[in-house]
């Protein structure tokens, strides 16, 4: 509290030394025209307070851009998986139950942001891909590599996801439907609206499948809508967005004809306060029905609802030139309601600073202090350091130091069954990360990057047990560390065709188990790659078509390596846009949850009609 207190005067104090009046945070210009843009000049919001360009950034940050070839990619994961630092442990298709991990860190390692608001489950992790907004509104997706809870609090130490969804530059219609293999049928459709002063979207998604296998059918539908709306204190944006997931569970938690239901629903303000304060709100509510034997409920059924609410004012001063002063307070409440869990709630408040020194062409320096105040009067204290140095030939270093830490869900202190026996005495975890590496712009066509990293976790939560028929026990580990390599290169030949190639490569130290066995942390991958190529044609007969083909592999600690093979061709110009989706063409039998088969080969097709008018 004694922090806490000095960081509020802090906030209180420094906006009167500043020695020039108040004004807006520098917006990064826009870069010259040029047939292709630079890399460098991507725009990024992760591991900043407010967006900066890829080549002011000192973290290491992957910025998906999901309206661009959208008919080449299925779902989330799509995208996600073309991150060889992202690892997707997939059950269920269709976004219906997927877990996400960052440099080899648990799936309760990350956390997920929806316009940079906290959407991560309470409950238990497995639901934090659950994004209530569908993909056609999505603009998107963020990944931070490393520790952030500096600046959005618990569950960041492996990595932040941040979906930003879709804001309209035309009025537009766009309407699709397709088919596929296992049964599939899908339907979407987006319109919006681009006015002076206000634009409206409206999405909405909906995808069946028999299954491929059975017990394994799903439905999953989404919709949303979010208004914009420009006044003299800035744009207003109010988000509301639901979905609704049945899917059968087949295996998901052991040999069982599981089914389970999960609904959201979600709805956000945010309301500039002149150009250096904003102030935004969010509310989150989902619910699980889980039974154990999908023909006889009566025997096991779990059913949960849990709520949370969250709360932040943020402020930005310009000291003085090239120094920058953000810091807010935030307030996050969460509760749950369970036939199986009980009922409970906790809450939490935070006070964060980042100070962020900049020199043109030269680098950036950004040092950031948070406290955050949890139920009970225990508080947690997280700096972090980040810098980049420009040299000659565009060649750019940076490196960065964090603690991150997290919360235990209500499943990891309340949940007990015949193979789990939960523990509600577990400590929050906590790591320190460090990383180093450079950027290299060989020219605007060309990007490489390498980064070297290391993660020293303190009171890691897993369930661990000395022997194959006991049950798993929540437990606190230490000792448990990982170092790894991240690399990418992103070749642009010509302005219509893309090269891409990621790997990770990860050493995690096991010497924390003691010779358990451990339910998550010894799932990470050990080796991760991903080859992506994109080609768009402009001759008069192939004007608009798209063809894209990524080739993942995946090496688990201590499994057989897998290849998964995808591929899609799409039309893109004009009004009517038939495409064609294929994955797993290799037809490869693989699980990313072990126990978990994933489906073999299939195909998806259909067509999407789009209607644009012309921005006046």
């Amino acid at each position: 509290m004694k922090k806490l207190t000095i960081a509020l005067s802090l906030c209180l104090t420094l906006p009167a030394l500043s020695q020039q009046p108040q004004q807006p945070a520098p917006t990064p210009q826009a870069p010259p025209t040029q047939t292709i843009p630079p890399l460098q000049t991507t725009i990024v919001v992760l591991g900043n307070p407010d967006p900066v360009t890829q080549g002011e950034s000192a973290r290491s940050v992957t910025t998906l851009d999901t309206q661009q070839h959208r008919l080449a990619f299925q779902d989330v994961e799509d995208y996600l998986r073309t991150d060889a630092s992202v690892f997707i442990q997939q059950r269920g298709a269709a976004n219906t139950q997927s877990d996400i991990s960052i440099r080899g860190t648990s799936f309760e390692q990350t956390l997920v942001l929806l316009n940079g608001l906290r959407i991560n489950d309470a409950e238990t992790s497995h639901f934090n891909l659950d994004v209530p907004v569908p993909l056609e509104a999505i603009a998107t997706i963020s990944v931070l590599h490393g520790s952030g809870s500096t600046l959005y609090g618990s569950d960041a130490i492996g990595g932040v996801v941040d979906f930003t969804t879709f804001k309209p530059e035309a009025t537009t219609l766009r309407l699709r439907a397709g088919a596929g293999s296992f049964g599939e049928n899908q339907q979407s459709f987006l319109a919006s609206y681009a006015g002076h002063r206000i634009s409206q979207v409206l999405a909405g998604t909906r995808e069946h499948s028999d299954g491929f296998i059975p017990d394994r059918d799903f439905l999953t539908e989404s919709a949303s809508s979010e208004t914009r709306i420009t006044t003299p204190l800035g744009d207003t944006d109010l988000l509301f967005a639901g979905s609704d997931r049945p899917f059968g569970a087949d295996q998901f938690y052991g040999p069982y004809n599981s089914f389970e239901r999960t609904k959201g629903w979600f709805a956000s303000a945010n309301q500039p306060l002149g150009p250096n304060t904003n102030a935004v709100v969010g509310y989150r509510r989902h619910s699980d029905i889980f039974v154990l034997f999908r023909d006889r409920p009566a025997i096991y059924k779990n059913q949960h609802i849990d709520e949370s609410w969250q709360a932040a004012l943020r402020r930005h001063d310009i000291l003085f030139k090239n120094a920058t002063l953000y810091y807010g307070l935030e307030e996050d409440t969460d509760a749950i309601q369970s036939n199986n869990l009980g009922h409970h709630a906790r809450n939490r408040g935070a006070g964060y600073l980042d100070l962020d020194l900049r020199a043109a062409q030269r680098g950036t320096i950004s040092i950031g202090l948070r406290e955050e105040v949890l139920s009970g009067g225990r508080s947690v204290f997280s700096p972090q350091l980040a810098g980049s140095l420009w040299l000659p030939h565009s060649l750019k270093l940076r490196a960065s130091l964090g603690y991150g830490f997290r919360l235990p869900t209500y499943v990891d202190l309340y949940y007990s069954d015949p193979r789990h026996i939960a523990n509600p005495n577990l400590k929050p975890e906590s790591a320190w990360n460090y990383d180093g590496g450079m950027d290299w712009y060989l020219n605007p066509h060309t990007a490489a990057s390498l980064t070297v990293f290391y993660s020293r976790q303190t009171d890691a939560i897993d369930y661990v047990r000395a022997t194959s028929t006991a049950s798993y026990q929540a437990s606190n580990l230490n000792s448990l560390h990982f170092t790894g390599i991240e690399s990418s290169v992103d070749w642009h030949p010509t302005s219509r065709q893309q090269l891409k190639a990621d790997w990770t490569l990860l050493f995690g130290a096991q010497s924390a188990l003691n010779g358990l066995q451990s339910d998550y942390i010894s799932n990470y991958p050990t080796n991760n790659a991903s080859l992506e190529w994109t080609q768009s044609f402009k001759q008069s007969w192939t004007q608009g078509i798209l063809l894209r083909t990524r080739l993942g592999v995946t090496q688990r600690y201590q499994q057989t390596p897998y290849p998964v093979w995808d591929a899609s061709i799409a039309r893109e110009a004009g009004r009517i846009h038939p495409f064609l989706q294929l994955s797993n063409l290799t037809n490869t039998g693989y699980q990313e949850i072990i126990g978990v088969p994933m489906p073999g080969r299939s195909i998806t097709g259909g067509v999407e009609l789009s209607l644009t008018k012309a921005p006046r």
